[in-house]
């Protein structure tokens, strides 16, 4: 056990997962690093701190989340700051997106997101713990891109399902909230780029003239998980060098 707050981050052993846990690991959170692909997020752990926790767990399968917290409350103690980063695209045209494909999305992002806010504030609720669960939702929760249906509609569900969640919470001291990052330097924007013309047209979408980094994201992340945003609570911060708000330049 420990006497530090608890940070469980899903999707951590990479990217903006990986950003978000060293945020918090230099908040002094002790910092669990979930992710599907168990090599990956015990190097990641290795390399984030002495006493962060690298855990396997597809966030898609009920089952291994609930293991998950099962195991984490067992041998570390309860969360008091959960992260839900993880998540997949499946990119494709519309009309030949199958079922299959479009729950995979669903499950992973919207009821696996859904999942582990339930299970995390049951433990806060049990434990008398002030806890802060931050949400990763984007900026295609309020507009879209036609080749990522599903995910378009598990980030708008996660927006939606932050605020209902946070108002429920709320008589708890338990605060939630979202961020929705623009175009980020991820693996999921890696073939953007390489590609100039896909990136050129990325930079007119964008005010600020430059992609994101993880580390960005990961900082807003860590203040709403903090006392610095107490008083905060079912919001999204879009984090996109401001492309929400432009209508169009001259």
């Amino acid at each position: 056990m420990t006497d530090k707050p608890i940070a469980l981050v899903t999707g951590g052993a990479q990217g903006i997962g990986y950003a978000c846990g060293e945020a918090l690991a230099e908040d002094g959170a002790r910092v669990v690093l979930a992710d599907i692909n168990a090599e990956a997020v015990k190097e990641a752990a290795a390399r984030l701190a002495e006493d962060a926790v690298g855990l396997a767990c597809d966030m898609g399968d009920p089952a291994q989340i609930e293991a998950m917290f099962d195991r984490i409350e067992t041998e570390i103690g309860t969360v008091g700051i959960l992260v839900n980063n993880a998540g997949i695209a499946a990119p494709g045209p519309f009309l030949e997106t199958s079922l299959e494909q479009f729950q995979s999305v669903i499950d992973v992002n919207l009821t696996g997101t859904f999942l582990a806010m339930q299970r995390a504030a049951k433990g806060m609720v049990d434990k008398g713990i002030d806890g802060a669960i931050v949400n990763m939702s984007s900026i295609n929760a309020q507009v879209a891109i036609p080749t990522i249906p599903a995910y378009c509609a598990s980030k708008g569900g996660v927006m939606q399902l932050t605020k209902a969640t946070a108002l429920a919470l709320a008589p708890h001291n338990i605060r939630v909230n979202a961020v929705g990052p623009g175009s980020i330097d991820t693996a999921m924007l890696a073939g953007v780029n390489a590609d100039p013309k896909a990136m050129a047209m990325v930079m007119s979408r964008t005010p600020l003239q430059r992609i994101g980094t993880p580390r960005e994201i990961g900082d807003v992340v860590a203040f709403l998980a903090s006392k610095k945003a107490s008083y905060i609570t079912g919001e999204t911060i879009y984090v996109d060098g401001g492309r929400i708000g432009m209508n169009y330049t001259c």
